[in-house]
């Protein structure tokens, strides 16, 4: 029997490290660093997710035929060139930063080496560059049920591009244009995430929650700030902006990334005087989150609409950053001719792994597609043999219950609060079923209990519907698949006053839709729900406490211990208070 070609992805040197093995083809794991250094998104090296990676498929590195990373120093560069000489940034310490990552990325067949404790003579695979972009495109088509489609990678910026369209069919995929730094609709959902007061790294979700509870009366001047640069494309005014004369400040003490301030005092001159992190929210805060959001959209509709028309395709496949955007992303059918939507879990730049991986066995191999993402579980599991073992040894009263579903649905219908811990973690920031903390949907006082007892984040972020997916259409409206809860729908009017828990202040439900098919146990617990209420969707929430998702039993443990939830249901063991 012929040896499996191994690739082994990874994103390193940036916010959510990541690592990611194929065999033949087929994704055989996929994980953050954060889930095992607990450090959430987690920058530099990803050693520890790359040892699981080659764990999980029982081989050494040696037995890896290629490695990639998401990274392309000299992308772009005479733009990038011309841009740093005329800006004087190679003399900015931002610029000295980047100088030394890009040589970490240039030794990273030394860097690989020295993270595994082997030689470098142990290294014989080829190595790869993938251009940043492109990796987000590999990741959102070339694992997409579609034979073609259009594709669009859209973020903060990467290997000096902030947007890239782009046509697949079959291998490969079609560059049709690009947007270059400084302009980037992500740097601006992020400069007026800080002017709000959010200034911890991958906070632009907390304010697309906070948007819900304003009116976009300031659009007009978000229109003047990225303006339309007439072909269906945008430009930054520079003006409201720092990164394009001071560099984007990126620091990861700790292994936590941290990105500089990139809006200008400009900015104060419209919307005034910034807010601090410890201060009031006030509607205006509100309104301005609001016509931020608007604004994105505007211009995230405006480059589909070309997009189509270049491709004259009904299939759509979204990666980036602002891919995460699950508002925009449940009005792309409403608001374009795209009929069908595919974007993978891992959207940010976690997936750029996924992405590299996929670009390496398609496009540079030539190999066949075979693969499609129908899920998300591709990262630690545990026998129950270890399961019970960490819980006896952290002394917790459990039972091996014989329908742990059924069980775990008794004390969601009683109000209870269930951690649920189960098969393989998922790969991507979203809990899917398998790490999760789940409520009950019906108690509108869930949310606060959620937020007193275990989570302690801000009141106005949603929690998540997980729905049976023969049920979706009968709750939401205008509603498609949405297994890895990246789409926003309208609750049906009918159907607000019963799931008020997992209802958002305009009405809206961040959808995830279970399948019986992708997650069996979790599609029962559901189920056994809506048995004992009538109701076939459960609250849920990511299983950690302002930390990564739980990765292992003692993690879960740990957060169970130290919050308040009701129960923990780790494989068919029970724990309880």
């Amino acid at each position: 029997m012929a040896k499996p070609t191994y690739i082994l992805g990874i994103n390193a040197y940036h916010g959510d490290a990541a690592a990611v093995l194929l065999g033949d083809g087929a994704v055989v794991a996929a994980v953050e660093e954060e889930r095992f250094n607990r450090v959430k998104h987690s920058a530099g090296f990803p050693g520890l997710a790359v040892r699981h990676c080659l764990e999980r498929a029982g081989i050494g590195i040696g037995e890896v035929d290629h490695v990639g990373i998401s990274r392309v120093p000299s992308a772009h560069l005479i733009n990038k060139i011309t841009f740093v000489l005329f800006n004087r940034l190679m003399f900015t310490q931002q610029g000295l930063d980047r100088l030394r990552s890009v040589d970490k990325i240039r030794n990273l067949k030394t860097v690989l080496a020295e993270s595994l404790a082997v030689p470098e003579s142990a290294l014989a695979m080829e190595f790869h560059n993938v251009e940043h972009h492109v990796a987000h495109m590999a990741s959102a088509f070339l694992v997409s049920p579609f034979e073609e489609a259009a594709v669009l990678s859209i973020d903060g910026f990467g290997d000096f591009c902030s947007t890239m369209l782009g046509r697949g069919r079959g291998g490969r995929i079609e560059k049709i244009d690009s947007i270059l730094f400084p302009h980037s609709l992500g740097l601006f959902y992020t400069s007026i995430t800080q002017y709000l007061g959010f200034v911890n790294y991958g906070d632009e979700g907390k304010v697309m929650g906070l948007a819900s509870y304003g009116e976009p009366r300031y659009l007009d001047q978000m229109m003047g700030i990225v303006r339309p640069d007439g072909k269906d494309g945008f430009q930054l005014d520079l003006d409201y902006f720092t990164h394009h004369s001071h560099g984007v400040e990126m620091t990861w003490e700790e292994g936590t990334p941290h990105i500089g301030r990139v809006y200008s005092n400009k900015l104060a001159e419209i919307f005034g005087t910034p807010r601090r992190a410890d201060e009031e929210i006030t509607q205006h805060h509100r309104d301005v989150a609001a016509s931020m959001q608007k604004c994105l959209e505007v211009h995230l509709f405006a480059l589909l609409a070309r997009l189509h028309r270049e491709t004259g395709s009904a299939h759509l496949c979204l990666a980036g950053g602002v891919a995460y955007n699950s508002v925009a992303n449940g009005l792309i059918r409403l608001k374009t001719p795209f009929r069908e939507i595919f974007v993978q879990p891992a959207a940010g730049d976690s997936g750029t792994a996924l992405g590299v991986a996929f670009h390496i066995w398609n496009t540079v191999l030539g190999r066949p597609r075979g693969y499609v993402m129908k899920d998300a579980y591709l990262g630690p599991e545990f026998s129950d043999s270890e399961i019970e073992a960490a819980v006896k040894s952290f002394g917790a009263s459990f039972e091996r219950c014989a329908d742990i579903e059924a069980r775990a649905a008794d004390l969601l219908a009683a109000g209870k609060i269930v951690g649920w811990f189960q098969g393989r973690m998922e790969f991507g920031p979203r809990a899917l079923g398998n790490r999760s903390i789940l409520a009950d949907p019906r108690q509108a006082e869930m949310k606060d209990r959620l937020n007193t007892r275990i989570k302690h984040r801000e009141s106005f972020r949603p929690f998540a519907p997980s729905v049976l997916e023969e049920y979706v259409d009968e709750y939401f409206e205008d509603s498609f698949p949405s297994p890895f809860m990246l789409m926003v729908f309208k609750v049906r009017p009918e159907k607000r006053a019963l799931i008020p828990a997992t209802r958002h202040i305009d009405n809206t439900g961040r959808v995830q839709s279970v399948s019986k098919e992708v997650n069996p146990r979790y599609w029962r617990l559901i189920d056994e729900f809506r048995k004992r209420t009538g109701i076939p969707l459960v609250l849920n929430t990511s299983f950690n406490e302002n930390e990564p998702i739980v990765a292992s039993p003692q993690d879960a443990l740990h957060c169970f211990a130290t919050t308040r939830m009701d129960a923990l249901a780790l494989g068919p063991f029970l724990v309880s208070r």
